[in-house]
């Protein structure tokens, strides 16, 4: 199928601010970002199966990066735990070889970096102003050092007359922000699977029968309206069409979410990416193209993930007034220090600014996130839970509604034996010996669960002699030399069976949500058999908990209102909305959204794939389709709907702790700026060196990742 099978038009997006981590510092592009954040728009117009060269890009500077980083910081460091390899190298040649390995990472690797930095002081001045600056300061200060050492004051020279260099802060700020650059676009670079998923449910071609009666197959954008196709057994239905001809079942699960597949024979209609399961179809094509249902749920989707903004997160409102506050202060004590300051003054000055702009330089902030997700993800792994990106685990903390599909996400999806109700002498195993025998002819879906339970419960399974099946009623044969007759009343009627009491006993299984289904044995009813998908084994004191919890709770799904009714009572869940297709979910959830909601949507089915990507959290059930996982921020394992809590505290734990790293971020900076520039000279002589700078930076950076760490054994 063509790639443009939804209309997604340019929709470049952003809400004027950075995002919530390291994507502040991870999502500008050279080109097309926002003018006043960086964050790079993204165009929605088409999906790219390209290789995403932006992060190819740099993985490949993060590599040089790291290259010059490690070797840079044994030469500066290993004298401080007794490595000899500067002594080896002589201190001259050491500092030329820092200067050597730095200039590729400064002047090549960081240089998006440096574009960045100087868009923001044309547009709006943010993070990587600072970013731009700290680099800078570090390199060029250092390259001032080495090579004209004369330039600063004797208290800064050695008794070599080298100036102290800091290439290898330079090197290290360019490297860690590139490990959470490089976190953030590999979260990005997985926004276009949840639609290429869908377009995996489109056939490629259409087998199309002429006017002649002859069959060809045609590329899927050939096909118009009021084509005849042929819908062979196995097969996706390529378009929304009419059956002309055939009997078969159909699975709609991609419509519906029931496991069931629907019975279709002429007259009925079908929806492209159903999928055909036995008999073949002959369908006329009513919609085609953008038209049909698939192609709207594509477009559902696409628009519901582009239209989420950028966060306004702690960090970014706290970066728009320390930015140019820090920015202020260097100019200033800069200015103060050539005007005011000791011979020679310039020097002093220099050093002053470079140490504000290297204390204040943002690299710690660049992990506070990135080291809390990648902590957190980790820790939710071990639990089952798997989250595609830090925004799912921000929103997740403050959700306050549950919307949870039935099918597949309470419920096993997948029908089951659950009564047996004997009448007019026979036994259960009899009765379900009978059944199984009987089915065993059959292509019905309910079939298989039939035989499957007589196998667990250990019935033997007689001779088929003959099978009858009457479409929309069910199935008759002979065994053993005995008439059977097993399907609805309708069945029943047709063959002249007095029901007496078990039509009660069948109404009564029916509004407890299972499918009743009457054995008939030689012209008398022999009891009923119920089928019914049931309740996951801890779905109860799941739903229990989460209300607990504060979270309203509303059941969604496209069965119908009896069947919902009956999975609710049993969990204890009051807000029911059954019949609702595609669509209808997704609208569900833009309704709470205006009603002033926060909203979680849990669910498995390519039904639930809009609403999943509506919703302000998706969560997604492994166990189900994969456009569900692709449209969802947080997949569970297994299907353990008690993942959903875990999952909220995990979130609320990781946004505690990245909020304890922003502290930790800017709190050496805040307190380390005011001495970098000065302000305790005149007090006490102490004059903040670039080097103690560079050392609280660090340890800024320390604090962030020790902290995040914590996280790994946090209790959920």
């Amino acid at each position: 199928m063509d790639k443009d099978i939804s209309p997604v038009e340019t929709d470049n997006h952003c809400s004027g601010s950075m995002d919530d981590s390291e994507s502040n510092l991870a999502s500008a592009p050279e080109e097309g970002g926002c003018t006043a954040c960086g964050v790079s728009l993204e165009p929605m117009d088409h999906i790219s199966d390209e290789p995403n060269h932006k992060l190819i890009d740099f993985t490949r500077r993060l590599w040089v990066s790291l290259a010059a980083a490690i070797p840079l910081l044994i030469l500066t460091m290993g004298p401080l735990i007794g490595l000899p390899f500067r002594d080896w190298l002589g201190e001259p040649t050491a500092r030329l070889t820092e200067f050597l390995l730095a200039t590729p990472v400064v002047l090549w690797a960081g240089l998006p970096f440096f574009k960045r930095g100087w868009k923001s002081l044309t547009n709006r001045l943010n993070m990587w102003t600072l970013i731009m600056l700290g680099v800078g300061a570090a390199y060029g200060y250092s390259v001032i050092a080495l090579f004209f050492p004369a330039l600063f004051p004797a208290s800064l020279q050695d008794a070599s007359g080298h100036v102290p260099v800091y290439f290898e802060a330079a090197v290290v700020i360019v490297a860690l922000i590139f490990v959470g650059q490089i976190l953030e676009l590999r979260a990005r670079d997985r926004v276009g699977d949840a639609i290429r998923a869908l377009l995996d449910l489109a056939p490629k071609t259409a087998r199309r029968i002429t006017s002649e009666g002859e069959e060809q197959d045609a590329p899927l954008s050939q096909i118009i309206k009021g084509d005849r196709l042929r819908v062979r057994p196995g097969d996706h239905v390529p378009v929304d069409g009419i059956v002309l001809e055939g009997t078969s079942f159909v699975d709609e699960s991609l419509i519906t979410g029931e496991p069931l597949p629907v019975e279709k024979q002429a007259g009925d209609r079908v929806t492209s990416g159903t999928v055909n399961q036995n008999g073949s179809l002959i369908i006329k094509a009513e919609k085609v193209g953008h038209e049909t249902m698939l192609s709207q749920i594509v477009d559902m989707v696409a628009k519901a993930q582009r239209s989420r903004a950028a966060i306004q997160s702690l960090a970014d409102r706290v970066a728009a007034y320390f930015v140019p506050t820090v920015v202020a202060i260097a100019l200033l004590a800069f200015s103060i220090w050539l005007w005011v300051g000791p011979a020679p003054s310039l020097s002093f000055a220099l050093i002053a600014a470079v140490s504000v702009l290297i204390i204040a330089c943002p690299c710690s902030l660049g992990l506070a996130t990135p080291m809390s997700i990648m902590t957190a993800t980790g820790r939710g792994a071990q639990l089952g839970i798997l989250i595609k990106d830090a925004e799912a685990l921000e929103l997740m903390a403050d959700v306050d509604t549950l919307v949870i599909d039935k099918t597949g996400t309470l419920t096993e999806g997948r029908p089951r034996l659950s009564d047996i109700i004997s009448l007019n002498g026979f036994n259960d195993k009899k009765l379900l010996s009978l059944a199984a025998s009987l089915e065993q002819g059959s292509e019905h879906p309910l079939a298989e669960a039939i035989v499957e339970a007589a196998k667990s419960n250990k019935a033997k399974l007689a001779k088929l002699e003959t099978f009858k099946s009457i479409t929309g009623q069910g199935v008759t044969g002979v065994i053993s030399g005995k008439t059977v007759g097993l399907g609805n009343r309708a069945l029943m009627e047709n063959l002249g069976i007095d029901l007496g009491g078990s039509s009660k006993k069948a109404d009564q299984l029916s509004l407890k949500g299972k499918t009743a289904i009457y054995v008939a044995v030689d012209g008398h009813v022999a009891g009923l058999i119920a089928l019914s998908d049931p309740i996951k084994y801890n779905a109860r004191e799941a739903i229990q908990e989460l209300r607990s919890s504060g979270l309203n709770i509303i059941m969604a799904t496209g069965d119908n209102a009896k069947t919902a009714q009956s999975i609710a009572n049993q969990l204890g869940i009051d807000d029911i909305r059954a019949n609702l297709l595609p669509e209808d979910k997704a609208a569900l959830v833009d309704e709470l959204h205006k009603a002033g909601r926060k909203v979680v949507m849990a669910g498995d089915g390519v039904n639930d794939a809009p609403a999943l990507a509506s919703a302000d959290v998706g969560i997604a059930m492994s166990t189900g389709a994969d456009v569900a996982v692709e449209s969802a921020g947080i997949t569970l394992l297994k299907g353990d709907i008690a993942g959903i809590m875990k999952a909220r505290k995990l979130a609320r734990a990781t946004m505690r702790n990245i909020k304890q790293n922003l502290f930790f971020a800017f709190i050496y900076n805040s307190l380390g700026v005011p001495i970098a520039a000065g302000i305790l000279y005149p007090l006490l002589g102490v004059l903040l060196s670039p080097m103690l700078a560079a050392a609280a930076m660090s340890l800024s950076s320390v604090s962030v990742i020790t902290n995040a760490l914590r996280l790994r054994k946090a209790k959920l």
